[in-house]
């Protein structure tokens, strides 16, 4: 291979997913990383895993950190790194099991991560960072990076202000730190009394840099297999360039990082390539609206394990339905969507809703994360490893997941309660990527604040942060049903509905037999029954105007189905429940559409 050939780029995941959407702990900065590297590699137990009994230890003890905080990072560097479903669902039962926090703690302190790896992902926390220049005049000032006049570029920055999604942040990262990141691969003996690396000490071992796998990748050429960033830099042309020698096994570091800033350049694979070139996404149910509006691609088509994603944005007024091996293990993005109703019934990687109003989405499970940002008025329906929610309002949250919510900066009246739906292909969707039915911590949220834990007992009533959600009140309690027929075994919410909810439950359905058997009772004769039945269908429908569900229930009917009779007719004949509504509705078929 040619060395020219070669690129290296940073991967998307560990930004995407890694990186917590707030600004980081400050002592998560260098200066105190620096002092971890250091302490890990002379402590027994450190290194070259780090457990959580140690991590705990430094984070606590010696770096200020909560506890609940520490785990937080801990929690999600292994929800990041590859878990097969089995062993995620054999972890699940293990935690099932555990009745005292002294039984929590015992489990958890089976876990170990891989340390340099973790330092890694502690340092590019450092992603949301607010900067004196960013908080005083809102953007970074232009550069050669920022300048484009190409639409697709502009397209990407607008569907990217997130830096966790976007691609060219996370190249201006990696190059501006690229030093830094380095440094805290050495070893203690090759860093000055400050911590900096001495110029004498140029040595980087193999091992050492196989650990940037985490946040680098590339290929030796057009076409060609992505590969670990260690596997190119230790084979052809690049071999000489990063200095690596066989006989020692690491690198002189000037010229490993003269390589590396030479080969970087941008993913192939992100959200600026998919949004130029990426793949129309074809819909099995698409019907009330149209899309002259709305961007779907995706990438699925060439992305490797881990870059897959799809994008969505502007979707209005909308029905859509999707269930496909095109979105299994992809990472979505909903972006501004409005007035929509979007089904992904497939298992999945991750999912951000993005600046997004008055729609409802549900998901099928997510194997690492749903983040919320910057939405109002949205319900939000899934099975997922972590959710969080961040500078949104009047949004809703019904969710089954092992992990405690994360409620970040910004949010106002969100509203969290129990899973209330499934489809047939459920429960094997969840086997597939590793969620079980319990642990449940649906309704213990966890606030993080702009530095640390906001409200770090569950029980605390004095902090105003604390009045940003609610746990949705039983009586308020309806149940979801997909209005779609698919293959599969599940007839049930996984798991069964907690109990003040199935009493609510159970009371509401009560409620309408006793209505039932008091109309049958009424004793009205055929003339009477005929205008009741007028009256009820007359309020029922002002109510759906009034509403707007009006617009869920015929995005759902088939497309043959046109009049107000024909649909007052289809309505008649069923036993499901339509999304958010209390009324009967045919289901219509949901298949894969071919692309």
């Amino acid at each position: 291979m040619e060395a020219d050939t070669v690129s290296i780029w940073p991967r998307m995941e560990p930004f995407l997913l890694g990186a917590l959407q707030v600004a980081p702990s400050s002592k998560l900065s260098l200066h105190y990383l620096r002092k971890m590297a250091s302490y890990v590699r002379t402590r027994d137990g450190c290194f070259p895993v780090l457990g959580w009994s140690m991590w705990r230890h430094i984070a606590c003890g010696k770096l200020q950190i909560p506890e609940d905080l520490a785990w937080l990072y801990f929690e999600t560097f292994d929800l990041l790194v590859g878990h097969s479903p089995e062993e995620r669902l054999e972890r699940a039962e293990c935690l099932s099991q555990c009745s005292s926090k002294t039984e929590l703690d015992q489990q958890r302190n089976k876990l170990s991560v891989d340390t340099l790896q973790f330092l890694l992902f502690l340092y590019i926390q450092q992603l949301n960072r607010l900067s004196l220049r960013t908080s005083l005049i809102g953007e970074e000032w232009p550069s050669h990076r920022t300048r484009s006049s190409s639409p697709s570029d502009r397209e990407a920055k607008t569907s990217s202000q997130n830096k966790n999604w976007d691609d060219q942040a996370h190249l201006s990262f990696v190059q501006s730190h690229l030093p830094e990141i380095l440094e805290l691969l050495l070893e203690p003996g090759q860093l000055s009394q400050s911590g900096q690396a001495r110029r004498d000490s140029q040595q980087i071992s193999l091992e050492a840099v196989r650990s940037l796998g985490l946040l680098l990748e590339g290929t030796a050429g057009p076409g060609k297999a992505v590969q670990p960033v260690h596997r190119l830099l230790t084979k052809g042309p690049l071999q000489t360039q990063a200095g690596y020698s066989m006989l020692s096994r690491s690198f002189l570091l000037h010229k490993l990082l003269s390589c590396l800033q030479h080969s970087l350049t941008l993913n192939p694979f992100g959200i600026t390539a998919c949004l130029r070139s990426g793949k129309k996404l074809a819909w099995a149910q698409q019907v009330e609206g149209t899309m002259k509006r709305a961007k779907i691609a995706r990438n699925t088509h060439t992305a490797p394990p881990g870059s897959k994603m799809v994008l969505m944005s502007q979707v209005f007024k909308q029905t859509l339905a999707k269930t496909s091996d095109k979105l299994t293990a992809a990472n979505i993005k909903i972006h501004r969507c409005s007035d929509a109703f979007i089904y992904l019934l497939s298992p999945l990687r991750s999912v951000s809703v993005d600046k997004c109003r008055d729609s409802t989405v549900v998901l099928g499970p997510v194997e690492i994360s749903v983040h919320i940002h910057s939405c109002h008025n949205v319900r939000l329906v899934c099975v997922a490893g972590r959710i969080a929610i961040g500078a949104s309002s009047r949004c809703t949250i019904h969710s089954l997941t092992p992990t405690r919510p994360l409620l970040l900066p910004g949010n106002a009246d969100i509203t969290l309660g129990p899973f209330h739906t499934f489809y047939p292909s459920l429960e094997d969707h969840m086997a597939s990527v590793g969620l079980a039915v319990v642990p449940n911590v649906w309704d213990q949220p966890l606030l993080l604040g702009t530095d640390g834990l906001a409200s770090p007992s569950l029980n605390t009533s004095s902090s105003l942060d604390a009045t940003c959600y609610r746990l949705l009140p039983p009586s308020e309690f309806h149940m979801l049903a997909v209005p779609f027929q698919m293959e599969g075994d599940t007839c049930e919410v996984p798991g069964g509905l907690p109990p003040a909810y199935q009493t609510a439950l159970n009371e509401k359905q009560k409620r309408i037999k006793d209505w039932q058997k008091t109309v049958m009772e009424a004793g009205l004769t055929k003339e009477q029954r005929r205008q009741f039945q007028e009256l009820v269908e007359t309020k029922f429908h002002e109510w759906l105007l009034e509403t707007g569900h009006r617009q869920e229930l015929d995005s759902l009917i088939p497309p043959s189905v046109t009049s107000l009779k024909e649909m007052d007719g289809a309505a008649k004949n069923t036993s499901r429940v339509c999304p958010g509504l209390e009324l009967p509705l045919k289901k219509r078929q949901l298949k894969s559409s071919p692309v």
